[in-house]
């Protein structure tokens, strides 16, 4: 990908130049925000979004599609085009699931009427671009225009470790596809604007969680007990150091505590203490050796207070590594519709994300889709109850999708 500098000086720096069809009429476009709203509105934890597949099929099978459910219960896969059982397909990837948080915004119609249940990373709008990307490549295909079938896939529990892409690449939804993309909403970018990188765009993430146990006793005789609040207190100080210095530092392995609990009384030492935290990683060799080196090191650092262990590592999310190839198809995508102006490059970062999961499989990329008005310096993030986004990101999202749908058909 040629940078943001290169690109300005290119004579196809204007929009529209190669003509393709498959632009977001108005109509579609009220109808699609209105769509998110209902999503924003009524709010699915993962594996729980019967509604929302439920909205997704009936307006897919409406624009004469044959959506299937996922083996799972929540979640689809639809095709765009009949599939000649040969030729790669690409597919477009959406994830419908919201998180367990209040949404706390208050100046919004379409506040949702859940509580504790929030669309706050951005998913609806994700939901609303791949099915709107997937009308409009309906209507292209009626009319003989989509060069290649087109695979919708949307995709349940993301934000459930180790991610519903696994569950969905079961139900088949990679079978006949050559290459997959999406997008992840980012609040920190302009509408109208994407974000792309060529290689690790988001890290690994694990959870962890660890039991200390020793016998306990007062506070007054230490030394004939296991002293548990320190072996905890050194385990959260000291595993982290050591890892630092037991793999190469580029890799960006970080062990961050979110809870530490142990103890009842000033007087009592206690039996039993635990702590849990993430594990994130930026290299994809250094997250496939995290959890011996974790296991070792924590063994390491409660041996040294007598404390018994039992380590829960639960395998998260490889880093999305995003192909070169796929980056390109994006940036001309882009380009195609809004202009080279319209795409910045993109930091990686320490979020986790199961879309890794399909490019273990089959080559693809995710861009970074800018929702952040114009102006804006509110500051909002994901994964916090006032997220929120201009909801001209979906135009852009669906338009991405439907113009890479219609360049890689041609290639």
């Amino acid at each position: 990908m040629k940078s943001r500098a290169a690109r300005s000086e290119d004579l196809v720096d204007q929009p529209g130049g190669g003509g393709l069809p498959g632009r977001l009429g108005d109509e579609l476009r009220d109808e699609l925000i209105a769509f998110r709203r209902d999503l924003h509105m009524h709010p699915e934890l993962g594996n729980q979004e019967f509604r929302t597949t439920a909205a997704i099929k009936d307006r897919l099978e409406k624009a004469g599609l044959k959506p299937r459910v996922l083996d799972v219960g929540t979640g689809l896969v639809c095709d765009v085009g009949e599939w000649d059982g040969v030729t790669p397909m690409l597919a477009l990837r959406a994830d419908i699931d919201a998180l367990p948080i209040p949404d706390t915004k208050v100046d919004v119609p379409y506040r949702s009427t859940v509580p504790d249940r929030a669309h706050a990373c951005g998913h609806d709008v994700h939901t609303t671009t791949v099915l709107g990307a997937g009308l409009v490549l309906a209507a292209l295909d009626r009319k003989g225009l989509l060069p290649n079938p087109v695979r919708l896939v949307f995709q349940p529990a993301e934000e459930v470790m180790p991610g519903g892409a696994l569950s969905a690449i079961a139900s088949g939804v990679l079978e006949g596809v050559g290459r997959i993309i999406a997008v992840h909403c980012d609040p920190k970018v302009d509408v109208g604007t994407i974000g792309l990188r060529i290689g690790p765009i988001t890290s690994a993430c694990d959870r962890l969680e660890i039991s200390l146990d020793g016998p306990g006793g007062h506070t007054a005789r230490p030394h004939l007990t296991t002293d548990l609040v320190t072996a905890a207190a050194r385990v959260a100080v000291d595993v982290p150091a050591l890892l630092s210095r037991r793999v190469d530092a580029r890799s960006g392995l970080v062990l961050t505590w979110g809870r530490l609990h142990t103890g009842h009384a000033p007087n009592v030492v206690p039996q039993h203490a635990e702590l849990s935290g993430t594990v994130r990683c930026l290299n994809l060799d250094a997250w496939r050796d995290a959890a011996d080196l974790v296991h070792a090191a924590v063994d390491e650092v409660a041996g040294m207070h007598r404390a018994k262990t039992v380590i829960n590592y639960v395998r998260g999310v490889p880093p999305v590594v995003n192909d070169a190839e796929s980056v390109g198809l994006l940036d001309a995508a882009m380009t195609e519709r809004r202009g080279s102006y319209a795409i910045e490059d993109t930091e990686q970062s320490l979020g986790g994300e199961d879309f890794s999961w399909y490019l273990e499989q089959v080559p693809g990329a995710m861009a970074r889709l800018g929702v952040r008005p114009p102006g804006d310096t509110r500051g909002l993030d994901l994964h916090r109850g006032n997220f929120d986004v201009d909801e001209e990101a979906i135009t852009v999202g669906v338009e991405l999708f439907t113009a890479a749908a219609l360049l890689a058909g041609r290639s």
